[in-house]
């Protein structure tokens, strides 16, 4: 074989590996299509009989060179890229992904801009107990210059026996304390009946971690322009995690804080295991603000603090932690509830961890 032919042969080469270039682009613009069409359907984007029987119709005009292993292991990456494809146009869809809004979502909270750069803190008790155990950890709260409380007046607990928070009783201590103390509130609401009712007593609805994919919940809540703060959910992915803010947000509420709060692994060194690379991947995947909850993701008190700066250093907006004034006789969670002496300590440090605006 002389040079000119082989220069002919290689010329030839290069025309069909354009030609295969434009034939997937083509086929990726379809699939493309294939994928809006199925989202408002709901249906899967994988379809393992649907791709079986392109296999065995591919294989069956096979005539070689190549074999039929080899022309499947092929077709089957095509396949894989053009699912990869799919997902990827579904994630850009997302109201809540940083594709479909480049900046950061800003949220005002009693002259608080959460997801501005300068961290926000929420402390307060695991659950209102009385007006005056609130109220000594308001005026905390308030000496310190912040802004927000926490306080569970519902309280999903794992035991039906456990102490469940005092309801409207709990609510209505919340809004005397936020009149008091200019402060605003943050409790978890469980009940999608309770919505509406708890406008009147709270500044920010939490969606608690039991009730991440309670999707009346998130719809209802996604339906009235409070600020949702949605907590992670004991075993949820990050994607199932960006999908029940997604929920909300599809009802017109795009005012959502996330709020990793550690996922149940096997681990019992702490309650559960704090997935700190959490925060800089749903920064990087949506535009909404992202605290991070130590006191439920250690349930130990030993570990707020580092934990803490670990969540500013990585890129939190946020930190919530519990304080009670006298954790020792608390309804709940005594073991990872600081008291007020913990409390001056725990900040005091949590502010030299504080990133320096430029």
């Amino acid at each position: 074989m002389g040079n000119q032919e082989l220069e002919q042969l290689r010329q030839r080469v290069d025309e069909i590996n354009l030609q295969l270039l434009e034939l997937i682009n083509e086929r990726a613009k379809i699939v493309q299509e294939i994928g809006r069409a199925k989202l408002p359907q709901g249906v899967n984007k994988y379809d393992p009989v649907r791709e079986r029987k392109m296999l065995n119709t591919i294989i069956e005009r096979n005539d070689g060179p190549f074999e039929n292993s080899t022309i499947e292991h092929i077709f089957k990456e095509i396949f894989k890229a053009s699912l990869e494809l799919q997902e990827d146009d579904h994630r850009k869809a997302l109201l809540v992904s940083r594709k479909k809004k480049p900046e950061d979502t800003v949220i005002e909270i009693n002259g608080e801009l959460v997801g501005a750069g300068q961290p926000t803190f929420v402390f307060g008790p695991c659950a209102v107990e009385s007006y005056e155990q609130v109220a000594e950890v308001a005026q905390s709260i308030k000496n310190k210059g912040l802004k927000l409380i926490r306080g569970g007046a519902f309280k999903p607990r794992t035991s039906p026996y456990d102490f469940q928070g005092l309801g409207l009783d709990g609510l209505k201590i919340l809004k005397q304390i936020a009149d008091e103390f200019q402060l605003a509130v943050v409790t978890e609401i469980v009940n999608p009946a309770h919505i509406e009712m708890a406008l009147d007593y709270v500044d920010v609805i939490q969606i608690g971690a039991r009730n991440m994919q309670n999707f009346e919940l998130l719809k209802a809540a996604g339906s009235v322009k409070k600020p949702v703060l949605l907590k992670r959910g004991l075993s949820a992915t990050l994607q199932e995690f960006m999908y029940a803010a997604e929920y909300i947000m599809s009802r017109g509420n795009e005012q959502i804080i996330l709020c990793e709060r550690g996922i149940r692994t096997y681990e019992r060194a702490t309650r559960n295991t704090l997935d700190i690379t959490a925060v800089p991947i749903l920064k990087q995947e949506t535009h909404l603000p992202v605290f991070v909850d130590v006191t439920h993701s250690t349930g130990r008190r030993d570990l707020l603090l580092p934990a803490a700066k670990a969540a500013l250093a990585i890129g939190a907006d946020g930190v919530m932690a519990e304080v009670h004034p006298d954790p020792a006789v608390a309804l709940s969670d005594s073991a990872q509830q600081m008291d007020l002496k913990q409390f001056d300590e725990f900040y005091n440090e949590i502010l030299k961890a504080v990133p320096v605006k430029a």
